[in-house]
C-alpha cells in the first residue's frame, strides 16, 4: 500500500462532501409558513461552507494529514467527516449522515475507476481543490489556507513517479472494494448496476500519451518494421486528450471531480500563474442537475418541519435532512443494516437538576488558566486531537 494515499483520499471525500452540502443548502423549496420558521440566509450557506473549509484545512491538521502514513480505517475516517461535518452551524442526523458519506465514497470511488491513467487521480484532486476555492473566493484569509495545501499537493505529487501513482490508485480500490451502494444518479446514467458494482466504458479518449488500440507492429533485430497487423479492440477509442495543467491554475482537461450537482461541469480554469491573489475562476451554473436532485429526493425541503430558536448567546443549529421527509429519514434509520451504521453517543447532562448544579460546582473549581488554554483550541485543533485517539 503507498503511505501517500490519505491526503488524496481525504481532499476528495471532501470535496464530494462540499458539493452535496452546497447543493442542499442553495435548496430553498421550503413551503410558506415554514420558510417564516427557519430563519435560513444565504449568509448562513456561506458562513457552513467557511467553517467547513476552515477546518478542513486547518494547518496544523494538514501537516499531519502529509505525513506519509497507511490510510485510516473506514470506521475512523467515517468518524473524521462525521465531526467536520458538524464543525459549523449545520446538523444532520445519523440517516442523513449515513447518506452523505455513501454518496461522497461511491462518487469518488467511480472517479477512481475511470481515471484513464493512475496520475489523472491528481488532476481529479486539483477539480475539487478548484471548486473548493470557488466556494470561498470572497474569503481571501480561508482561500489562502486552501492555496496553501494546494501548494502542497503540488510540490510532494507532482514529481512522483508513475509507479507511485500505480500504487496509490491499487491502495484506493482496495479501500472502496467492498463498498457497493447504488447510487440513483449512476444506475439512470447506466454507468452502475442493480447489485451497486460499476459499468466501466470501452470507448472514449485513451490515456495522455497511448496510441489507439488495434494495431500490432512487428520489427526485425534491428528495429525495422516488417508488418503490421490489425486486431479488433472491442471498443471505439478515440485519441487521447491534451495533457491537464498540474499547476495552481490551469485547464485540468479531464471533469472527473467536478461538481456532478450542477447542470453544467466547471469548465476552463486557465489562469495566468502570476495572479497569485486571485481565485480560480471555476464556472458552475447553480440550477440543480434534474439526475442530482433525483438523488437527493427530489431537492429535499432543506429545513422542512424545523422550528428554529435562537435563544440569546446560543448558538442555533440548522439541521440538514438529506431525505425528501422526516419520515422517510427516521425510517432508513431503521432499516441501516447495523455494520453500516457509525453510532454517535451523545451525553445529555442538563436534565437532571442536581447533576447539573454539581457538574456546575465542578466546572467553578477550575482555574482560569485551564479555561483559557482550552478556548484557544481551534476546531481544526480539536479534528487533529480527536485522529490522535483513533486506532
Amino acid at each position: 500500500m503507498s503511505m501517500r494515499t490519505l491526503p488524496l483520499l481525504f481532499i476528495n471525500l471532501g470535496g464530494e462532501m462540499l458539493y452535496i452540502l452546497d447543493q442542499r443548502l442553495r435548496a430553498q423549496n421550503i413551503p410558506g409558513d415554514k420558510a417564516k420558521k427557519a430563519d435560513w440566509t444565504e449568509g448562513d450557506r456561506k458562513r457552513v461552507m467557511n467553517d467547513i473549509i476552515t477546518t478542513m484545512f486547518n494547518k496544523k491538521f494538514m501537516e499531519e494529514l502529509f505525513k506519509p502514513q497507511e490510510l485510516y480505517s473506514k470506521k475512523a475516517l467515517r468518524t473524521v467527516f462525521d465531526r467536520l461535518a458538524h464543525a459549523s452551524i449545520m446538523r444532520l442526523n445519523q440517516a442523513s449522515m449515513d447518506k452523505l458519506y455513501d454518496l461522497m465514497t461511491m462518487a469518488f470511488k467511480y472517479q477512481v475507476l475511470l481515471c484513464p491513467r493512475p496520475k489523472d487521480i491528481l488532476l481529479v484532486s486539483f477539480n475539487h481543490m478548484d471548486a473548493i476555492k470557488e466556494f470561498i473566493r470572497d474569503s481571501p484569509s480561508i482561500l489562502n489556507q486552501v492555496d496553501e495545501t494546494f501548494r502542497q499537493l503540488i510540490e510532494i505529487y507532482s514529481c512522483l513517479p508513475a509507479g507511485e501513482f500505480q500504487l496509490i490508485r491499487q491502495t484506493l480500490l482496495i479501500f472502496f472494494q467492498d463498498m457497493h451502494i447504488r447510487v440513483s444518479i449512476f444506475l439512470k446514467d447506466k454507468v452502475q448496476n442493480s447489485n451497486g458494482r460499476f459499468v466501466l466504458p470501452t470507448s472514449g479518449p485513451v490515456p495522455c500519451g497511448t496510441e489507439i488500440p488495434g494495431l500490432i507492429r512487428i520489427f526485425n533485430c534491428n528495429g525495422e518494421e516488417l508488418k503490421r497487423t490489425e486486431f479488433p479492440s472491442g471498443g471505439h477509442y478515440t485519441s487521447s486528450l491534451r495533457e491537464g495543467s498540474f499547476d495552481l491554475y490551469g485547464d485540468r482537461v479531464i471533469k472527473l471531480g467536478t461538481n456532478m450537482y450542477s447542470v453544467s461541469r466547471p469548465v476552463e480554469t486557465h489562469m495566468s500563474g502570476t495572479s497569485k491573489n486571485s481565485a480560480s475562476h471555476t464556472k458552475e451554473n447553480a440550477s440543480p442537475n434534474p439526475l442530482a436532485k433525483e438523488e437527493l429526493n427530489l431537492l429535499a425541503r432543506l429545513l422542512g418541519g424545523l422550528d428554529i430558536k435562537k435563544p440569546v448567546d446560543v448558538d442555533p443549529g440548522f439541521r440538514v435532512n438529506l431525505f425528501a421527509t422526516d419520515e422517510e429519514e427516521q425510517e432508513a434509520a431503521v432499516l441501516r443494516p447495523p455494520e453500516l451504521s457509525y453510532q454517535v453517543v451523545n451525553i445529555q447532562a442538563t436534565q437532571d437538576q442536581q447533576t447539573n448544579d454539581m457538574l456546575a460546582r465542578i466546572m467553578g473549581e477550575f482555574k482560569e488558566e485551564g479555561q483559557a488554554s482550552q478556548s484557544m483550541l481551534s476546531k481544526g485543533d480539536d479534528l487533529l486531537a480527536m485522529m490522535d485517539g483513533l486506532e
